[in-house]
Formats: structure tokens, sequence, C-alpha cells
């Protein structure tokens, strides 16, 4: 095998699809010339890469990418494949050639575990194959019937390349594959010296390598690169935050080739244009910052990593769509077309890292010029357009820059071993699953009744967000179930917490609940809007209950702005602004006059 170190030709985010049925020899056929490799054809990337998106192992552990790696990688399997998911270090041994042979490889070896039917070793460098750990208490291939000889699908961004299972490698480790396989893949040539440019930069900006002399082409390892070996995980995590920033750099960059046309088509002065190739570097590195940040937020929106994948288009029109447009017009949803493209090759290029898990757009759909595309086979397939989702490394990167960037990015587990008062102050900034999730997780560490006491002492007070506090803490409340019951009786006649004790109860079946006052009531009305202000805004589900309560109370007005809350005026006005009917809405701004200046202010 041909090191990492002694060729950049290991591949991140690559994928093998192995039948689990034979087909043909148990033995790869003798070949003279370079077999005739099968290119991307009506089954891509995508279509293979959705078959196989979710994992049941069928390895007993996990294996290593690399000899003194983690152990990361399962065996998965289904009743028609199994299949991996890891780097692809190139298998030089067999029959010596040009690339392959002991001075080019110093862990070369001239012989393969499966031969041609002439008994000659496999050629690397003609043959596409995968290798297979040799069997052993954590997987033996042989048991879900794959064979020397068995078909292989090697899936690499979207590409589709076919190969043979050829050889054995070590017990522990798995990720490797001929050089032919690597050729067929474009892991050679131009994308090879690509690809190996990338990495070389991300080894320099995240301090892994430092550059001695560049003329000289001289380096030495950098200050951090021990850290990968010999730190602890935060540092590990550490250096590839720096890389991570690295990456994210480069994706924010034009094609290249576009930027090499705009400097031969200037005017000779060498300084480039950057209007001419349609690239603001800022405005480019603010749409992936605010993709990243609406990614981050629908992600921890379903409670954790493990949330269905995000479809591109609904991606894009996240950023795209204003918020208060019911249709997208032609226009922009051209635009939205025009961003899903841009974030196609802009997640090709973070997959690699780490980040996200990304299914790229079909390439049937690529259409040049005046191409039509070709008809979908399925036209409610939206993975055909292209899915992304963070991964746990992703969620924790993406949380950590936003966090440094001084914004909140609240993520689930964050809360458990803070009071009650942190967890009704700080849910509300979570997306609504997140906030379930959390307060179920606050109330998992806690006993039931104790619970139900933090919180409702938490709930009290006259600040401004006292309000939405009390809503917060109706809610926990609901999840906490019977046993908060004597809390909840202990509290009826507390101005601030008997009104919403008495729904508890009532909703919960007690027969015994007294009956609220009029003040009661009305402080909870009002109680109750300025919380649902706090939490939506001017919604429509806010101005129903505007609608609701003035169409019940006919006398609501006269009586609302005299009760003694801090934000009667505010629900007030808000109700005034609400409000359809125009002479409804004139009663709710006189009354809200009137609260302001019984309260003097």
């Amino acid at each position: 095998m041909i090191p990492v170190q002694s060729l950049a030709l290991t591949v991140a985010g690559l994928a093998v699809l192995t039948p689990t049925v034979l087909h043909g020899a148990a033995s790869p056929q003798a070949r003279t010339e370079p077999p005739a490799v099968r290119q991307d054809g009506p089954v891509g990337a995508a279509d293979l890469l959705a078959r196989v998106r979710d994992c049941a192992p069928v390895s007993q552990g996990l294996y290593r990418s690399d000899q003194g790696a983690a152990a990361t990688v399962p065996v998965c399997g289904t009743d028609e494949v199994v299949f991996w998911k890891a780097d692809m270090d190139i298998d030089c041994d067999g029959q010596p050639g040009v690339r392959c042979n002991a001075a080019a490889d110093p862990y070369f070896s001239a012989s393969t575990a499966f031969a041609q039917s002439d008994g000659r070793p496999l050629n690397s460098e003609t043959l596409p194959y995968v290798v297979v750990p040799v069997p052993s208490a954590l997987w033996d291939y042989r048991a879900h019937g794959v064979r020397g000889g068995s078909v292989v699908a090697v899936v690499y961004g979207d590409r589709v390349r076919y190969a043979v299972v050829g050889d054995t490698g070590p017990a522990g480790v798995i990720g490797e594959a001929s050089y032919a396989a690597a050729e067929a893949l474009g892991l050679s040539g131009e994308d090879a010296t690509a690809d190996a440019s990338a990495a070389w930069r991300v080894a320099v900006d995240a301090g892994l390598v430092d550059v001695v002399d560049e003329q000289e082409g001289t380096v030495t390892a950098g200050a951090d690169l021990a850290l990968l070996t010999g730190g602890s995980p935060h540092d590990v995590l550490t250096v590839w935050l720096a890389a991570l920033e690295s990456v994210l750099a480069d994706a924010s960059v034009p094609d290249l080739d576009g930027l090499v046309d705009a400097l031969v088509a200037g005017d000779g002065s060498g300084e480039l244009d950057l209007s001419s190739v349609d690239w603001d570097p800022e405005a480019e590195t603010e749409f992936l910052e605010g993709i990243l940040g609406n990614l981050y937020l629908l992600t921890v929106g379903e409670a954790g990593p493990a949330g269905p994948p995000v479809p591109l288009p609904a991606l894009a029109a996240s950023v795209i769509v204003p918020d208060d447009m019911p249709e997208p017009t032609d226009d922009v949803l051209r635009e939205v077309s025009d961003a899903m493209m841009r974030l196609d090759d802009r997640f090709r290029l973070l997959e690699p890292s780490g980040l996200v898990e990304y299914q790229p757009v079909d390439e049937a759909l690529l259409a040049e010029g005046d191409e039509e595309p070709a008809p979908p086979q399925d036209d409610t397939d939206v993975t055909r357009y292209g899915v992304v989702r963070l991964t746990p490394l992703g969620l924790y990167g993406l949380r950590a820059r936003l966090l440094e960037a001084g914004f909140d990015a609240p993520a689930v587990g964050d809360l458990t071993d803070k009071g009650a008062d942190a967890l009704l102050d700080r849910t509300p900034a979570f997306p609504p699953a997140a906030a379930h999730a959390e307060t179920e997780r606050w109330l998992a560490r806690r006993e039931p009744l104790d619970a139900a006491r933090e919180l409702l002492a938490a709930a009290r007070g006259t600040d401004e967000n006292a309000p939405l506090r009390r809503l917060q803490c109706q809610q926990a409340l609901a999840l906490v179930g019977v046993s908060a019951e004597p809390a909840l009786r202990e509290v009826l006649d507390d101005a601030e917490l008997g009104g919403l004790a008495r729904v508890w109860l009532t909703e919960h079946g007690a027969t015994d609940v007294p009956p609220p006052s009029e003040t009661m009531i009305f402080w909870l009305t009002v109680d109750t809007v300025a919380a649902q202000l706090a939490a939506e805004g001017n919604s429509e589900e806010l101005q129903a209950l505007v609608e609701g309560l003035a169409r019940q109370h006919s006398g609501f007005f006269a009586t609302a702005w005299r009760v003694d809350h801090p934000a009667t005026a505010d629900v007030l006005e808000a109700m005034g602004r609400l409000h359809p009917d125009k002479a409804v809405a004139k009663a709710a701004r006189k009354a809200a006059f009137k609260a302001r200046s019984q309260r003097g202010n």
C-alpha cells in the first residue's frame, strides 16, 4: 500500500458498495489491457447513495481508516449489498509496473490475495479493484457472499465507477483501492493535483505544516501537528476548526477557470476586475454564512443532528424568499434555482471536511446551454435536487463559529444542569422541537414535584420577560404530568400564578378548582397575550386570538385598561394594531392610552 505520507491520493468521503450475491467468476479475470471502466450511466451517485443512506451495521465493531487513526467506520448491510464509507488509500500491490513498484512504494508487495485466471497477481495499474479487510471477529466478508471478483460500485462525490474485490488488507483497517480505481475516479492528473493542493493549503492554514523556504520547497512539522496524535479531544477539535475556516474560505471563491479567463481578457495590467466574473467576495461569504446558519437552525430544530436531510431548494429558499412573501414570484424562483446550483458546488467542496453529509444534485438535471434536462424518473423525489445535513462534527463546528461571532446558538443539552430560571429564559430562543427536547432532558434530571415547584418559582416576576417565562412554565408543566398537582395547588392564591394553576388543574381533570375572579381572568388574559407577542410578534395566530377576545367580551376594553399588569398598555396597543375592524381597533387604542395614563407613563 502507498501510505498517505508518500502519495496524496487519500480521498475523504468515498463510499464502496459490494453486492452480496455473486455474478460470474469467483476471482478476477486475467487482463492484458486495462478493463473498460464503466462510467456514470442511468444509475448515478445520488441513486446509489439514496439506497444506502441508513446504516444497519453487519460488522461487530468499527474499522480504522488508517493505522493509528480512531476506529470510526462500520460495515453496513442490506439484503442486497454491504457498504462502507471511508477514505481511500492506494493499494499498489500485485504485478510491478511504472507507477506501482518497490521503488515507488516502500510497502510494495508483488502478490495479491486474489489472482488472475492464469495464476498471476492482479495489476493495480490496470485493474480497478477494492481491498477488503482479512476475515476476523470484526467482520468476515465471506459470510456476506463477498468473494474475490465480486462487483463493487465506488462512489466519490457525484462519480460512480465499478471495480472488483481484488485484495485483502489489515484486519482492523478499511479503505483501500488500486491505482487504476483511483484513476477511474479522476483522482490522478489534474484532479489529483488539485485535491493535493487543497489538502496542502488546509494543512498550512491549520498549523500542521510550516513552510521553511517556499522557493526551495522545504517544510517542517507545524506546532499543531502533534496535537492530532498526542493532544486531548478538545485539541483535535481546535485543529479541525482551524482547518474548517480554510475550507470555508476556499468554498467562497469562484471557479479558478473563471478568474484566469478574466485576467486573460483584461486590459493587460494583470489586475483582476471582480465585476467581470460576477463575484462579490463579501456577498459570497455572507451568502454561505447565511446558508450555514439556517442549516444549523434547521438541524437543532429537529432536536439533534439525527433529523432528516434538508432539500437543497428549501435551504436556498430560506435565504432568498422574503418571510412576508406568500408565494414566490418567477424572478424569485429563478434566484432560488441559481442559488441551489451555487450551493451544489459549495457542498461538494465542504463534504470532505466532515462538516456535512451531502447527496449532490442529480447530473441528469444539469443540462448545459440550450439542452433540455432529462425527464425525471420520479418527479416527487426531492433528493434528485440535492439534500444535505450537518454531521455531529459539523453541528459542533458551526455552533462554535456562531458563539465566537457573538450569536445565540442553542443546542439541546445546554441547560440540563442549570436552574429553572435559565430554562425558562433561554428555551424561547430554541426551535420548538429543540425546546421540547431540552425541557424533557431538564425534567429527567429532577424529581417531578421538585421540578414543578422550581419552575413555578422561576415563573414569577414583573419584568418584561416574565409573561414569556410563565408561558414556558406552563408548557414545561404539561410534560411533568399529574405529579405536579400539589405544587399547582400551593399557588392557587398567587396573583401571578393562580390563573395558570387553575388552567392546569382543570385540564388535568380536577373538579374542586375554585373559580377565578374577574380580576384574575383579565390579568391572565393580558399576561397570555403579552407572552404571545414576545414569542411570535404579530402572527396570524395572535391576530385570531385578539379577534376572539374582542368578539367574546363586548366590554373587554372598558375593563382591560384597569388591569394591574406591567404589559397592559402594550397589549392593548397591539390589539389595536392587529384587529381588522376599525371601530374595535380604535377602542383598543383608546384603552391603551387610559392604561398608560393610569400608570403615569
